[in-house]
């Protein structure tokens, strides 16, 4: 069993920057691949970025392209998100989540496991 710990997040303002961290625990999320998604009030859970299992590859919504990045640390069982340039559409509870078998831009109902979720508030 593996439980993703997040942390980071807060409230902003427009044009500043916050990072998101998601720590694993439990088992080794070394070989999983690792997404972000976002919920804003009222509506769907949507991808941001993912990253493969050895960093190689990134993939990222057009919304965030040039603006976020997803890193890991395999050493110590943690993914990152740096977010840039942040604006108020960007406000939303974003979540981490692990998937064994992952091939990049994989649906929310792919992944096996999911962090709590961080609230992410930019103001205008």
């Amino acid at each position: 069993q593996v439980q993703l710990v997040q942390s980071g997040g807060g409230l902003v303002q427009a044009g500043g920057s916050l990072r998101l961290s998601c720590a694993a625990s439990g088992r080794t999320v070394s070989s999983y691949g690792m997404g972000w998604f976002r919920q804003a009030p009222g509506k769907e859970r949507d991808f941001v970025a993912g990253i493969k299992w050895n960093g190689a590859n990134t993939y990222y919504a057009d919304s965030v392209k040039g603006r976020f990045t997803i890193s890991r640390d395999n050493v110590n069982n943690t993914v990152y998100l740096q977010m840039n340039s942040l604006k108020p559409e960007d406000t939303a509870i974003y979540y981490c989540a692990a998937r064994k078998y992952y091939s990049g831009y994989d649906p929310v109902g792919r992944y096996d496991y999911w962090g709590q979720g961080t609230q992410v508030t930019v103001s205008s």
